[in-house]
C-alpha cells in the first residue's frame, strides 16, 4: 500500500459518500432517522459486509451494527453516530446545511464533522482495501442515533450485545487536528451531568412597580447561580472535587506537551473576553467545569413588558473527570444551594455519562502514535489524555474491557454544533491514509 493511492482514493470515491450528508438525521426533531438507518444498511451491503443487523431491542433510535471478516484475526470496533444537531440559526449558514457543498477546499454540511465524515472515510476504507488485496483485519462498526441526546440507550445496546461487539480495541469518533495543525491521538472523554435548576417565587407575573417588595425570580436565580461557582471558574460545591483521582506521571507529561495557542483560540472562536484560566490546557483536560447553557424568566418578546417574572429556569451541564459520578455531582449541587439558602431553587436531573481514560501507556495507544508519526511526522503528534467533550463511552469500556481511541479528519476550525460547520479535504485525505496505516500495523502486532 503506499499512503498516498489511499488519500487519492477517498478523494475519488467522495461523491457517493455525500449523500450521507444529504439525510437530516437531527434527532432533536426526530427527523430522517429511517431514511439514514436505511442509507446505512444498503451502504454497509453493498461494500459487503458479512454481517449487518439493525438493533432496536432496547428502546430509543436503531443501532446498525455491521461486521466484516479480514485476513488476520483482530478485531477493530469502530464507534459512530448518524444523528446531527440542528442546524438553527438557519440565517448564518453560508450554504445549505443539508446540501454539501465543496468550496476552499473544505466541505460544508451539517454533521461533516461531528460525525458523518469520520464514517464516510472508515467506509471507503472498507471499499478500498477490498479493491486492494483485503481488509487486513475484522471490522466491526456500531453507528448510534441519538448522541446528539445524550445518548439514553447505548449503554443498554452495549450490555446486551457485548458477545456481538467483541473486539481487541475500538475507535471513537471525534478526532482530528489541534489549532497548532498537529494530529491528536485522544485516548478518553469527560463525563457529564446535565440538569436544569429552576425557581419559582410567586403564582403570576406581576407589574415591576412591585419590584420594591416582591421577590424575583430572575434575580433569584442569578444569585443562587453565582453562589455556585467562582470568577475563575472553579466550582464552590462541596465534595466536588473529592473523587478525583491525582494524574500518574505519563498522563501529567502528556498534558505537559500540550500546545496551546491562545491568539488563535481567540481568533477562531471570536471570543471577547480574557480566557478565565491561566492554564488552558491543564483545565481543558483535567479541570471539571460549570455551565450556563441557557437562561429563561419573564417577558423575552419584542418591545417593552415591565413585569416581575414568577419563574426562571436556567439549563446546565458539569463536564465531570474520572471518578466523579454523574448522579452524585447533581445531589452535591441540589444540597449546596439548600445550604447557601436557596432551598427554592430545584434541581431536575437531565442524563448523565462518566468519565474515562485508557492508560495512555497501552500498545494500542503506542501503535497509534507510531502510526501516526509514519504519516504526520514526530513533531505534528499531539497524545491528549483525553477530550474536553463527553459520550458514551464508559459502557464500552466496562462491558468489553478494550482500550479506546479517538482519531478523526476534522481541524480546530471545524466548527461542530456551529452553523457553517465543515472539514477541511487535506485532513479528510491524510486522515485516511493514517487509518488505512494503522489498520495494517496493527493487524501485524
Amino acid at each position: 500500500m503506499r499512503k498516498t493511492d489511499v488519500g487519492k482514493f477517498v478523494i475519488d470515491n467522495l461523491s457517493p459518500m455525500l449523500e450521507y450528508l444529504k439525510i437530516p438525521s437531527v434527532s432533536a426533531k426526530n427527523t430522517g432517522i429511517t431514511e439514514i438507518v436505511g442509507w446505512l444498511t444498503k451502504t454497509f451491503k453493498k461494500l459487503g459486509a458479512d454481517k449487518v443487523s439493525k438493533w432496536h431491542d432496547q428502546g430509543g433510535n436503531p443501532v446498525v451494527f455491521a461486521e466484516f471478516k479480514g485476513k488476520m484475526d483482530k478485531t477493530i470496533l469502530f464507534y459512530n453516530h448518524y444523528d446531527v444537531q440542528p442546524v438553527e440559526p438557519l440565517n448564518e449558514w453560508n450554504t445549505d446545511p443539508f446540501k454539501p457543498e465543496i468550496k476552499n477546499g473544505k466541505i460544508f454540511a451539517r454533521g461533516v464533522c461531528d460525525d458523518k465524515g469520520e464514517l464516510m472515510s472508515r467506509l471507503t476504507l472498507i471499499k478500498y482495501f477490498k479493491e486492494n488485496g483485503g481488509l487486513p483485519l475484522n471490522l466491526k462498526f456500531f453507528v448510534e442515533g441519538e448522541e446528539e441526546l445524550g445518548s439514553p440507550h447505548v449503554d443498554r445496546y452495549v450490555h446486551a450485545h457485548a458477545q456481538e461487539l467483541k473486539t481487541d480495541a475500538c475507535i471513537w469518533e471525534g478526532g482530528g487536528k489541534d489549532e497548532n495543525d498537529n494530529f491528536k491521538i485522544t485516548c478518553g472523554l469527560k463525563g457529564i451531568a446535565s440538569f436544569d435548576l429552576k425557581v419559582k417565587t410567586a403564582g403570576t407575573d406581576l407589574h415591576s412597580s412591585l419590584a420594591s417588595y416582591v421577590d424575583n425570580a430572575a434575580w433569584r436565580l442569578v444569585e443562587a447561580l453565582n453562589s455556585l461557582r467562582g470568577n475563575n471558574g472553579e466550582i464552590l460545591v462541596d465534595g466536588f472535587y473529592d473523587d478525583i483521582e491525582p494524574l500518574n506521571d505519563i498522563t501529567r507529561k502528556a498534558i505537559e506537551k500540550i500546545k496551546f495557542n491562545s491568539k488563535q483560540v481567540k481568533a477562531e472562536f471570536g471570543l471577547l473576553r480574557p480566557l478565565i484560566t491561566k492554564n488552558p490546557v491543564f483545565d481543558l483536560i483535567n479541570g471539571p467545569t460549570m455551565t450556563i447553557n441557557g437562561l429563561s424568566s419573564g417577558y423575552e418578546g419584542k418591545g417593552l413588558k415591565t413585569i416581575v417574572p414568577r419563574e426562571a429556569l436556567a439549563k446546565m451541564d458539569c463536564r465531570l473527570l474520572p471518578k466523579q459520578d454523574p448522579k452524585k455531582i447533581a445531589n452535591l449541587i441540589q444540597a449546596q444551594l439548600i445550604k447557601n439558602g436557596f432551598d427554592d431553587v430545584h434541581l431536575s436531573y437531565n442524563t448523565g455519562e462518566e468519565a474515562f481514560r485508557t492508560d495512555l501507556s497501552n500498545p494500542f495507544v503506542q501503535q497509534n502514535i507510531e502510526s501516526a508519526k509514519e504519516i504526520y511526522g514526530n513533531d505534528k503528534i499531539s497524545v491528549v489524555p483525553n477530550m474536553p467533550g463527553g459520550g458514551p463511552a464508559r459502557q464500552f469500556v466496562e462491558d468489553l474491557k478494550v482500550p479506546i481511541v479517538m482519531v478523526g479528519i476534522n481541524y480546530a476550525g471545524s466548527g461542530p454544533h456551529a452553523p457553517n460547520e465543515n472539514i477541511r479535504l487535506d485532513d479528510y485525505s491524510k486522515g485516511s491514509e493514517f487509518l488505512a496505516n494503522l489498520l495494517i500495523n496493527y493487524s501485524k502486532k
